[in-house]
């Protein structure tokens, strides 16, 4: 599992980041490094932590890396709240998100199971 592009849930977890930027760049200047730096570091953590789990080759380094990547999930969900809250984040964007987000945390999950149950023989 060296070639995280190769994961289904990289390449949403990408799709997600990208969205992220894009809803951020309409936030205001005052919040760049604020709540702007904080979503995106969240979102990009999550394909982040998919890629260096995958570069470390041991199964259990790998779970570790889901995990971190699901927590940051987590984190960017609450941030999403935040933003609506605050009125930068529309009603609409948050739900597709937050859909999207949880399509990833799902995901991930999954392939944490998979890697506790082992190879298949």
């Amino acid at each position: 599992m060296s070639d995280f592009k190769r994961l289904r849930v990289w390449e949403k977890a990408h799709a997600v980041a990208l969205r992220v930027y894009a809803i951020t760049r309409s936030f205001p200047r005052e919040e760049t490094y604020g709540l702007v730096s904080q979503m995106r570091r969240a979102a990009t953590s999550v394909g982040s932590n998919l890629a260096e789990g995958c570069g470390r080759g041991a199964r259990k380094e790998m779970a570790y890396f889901l995990r971190v990547a699901t927590g940051s999930s987590q984190e960017l969900r609450y941030q999403l709240i935040l933003g609506r809250d605050l009125g930068w984040v529309t009603p609409e964007d948050q739900t597709s998100l937050e859909a999207a987000i949880d399509e990833v945390r799902a995901m991930l999950e999954a392939l944490r199971r998979s890697l506790a149950a082992g190879p298949k023989q």
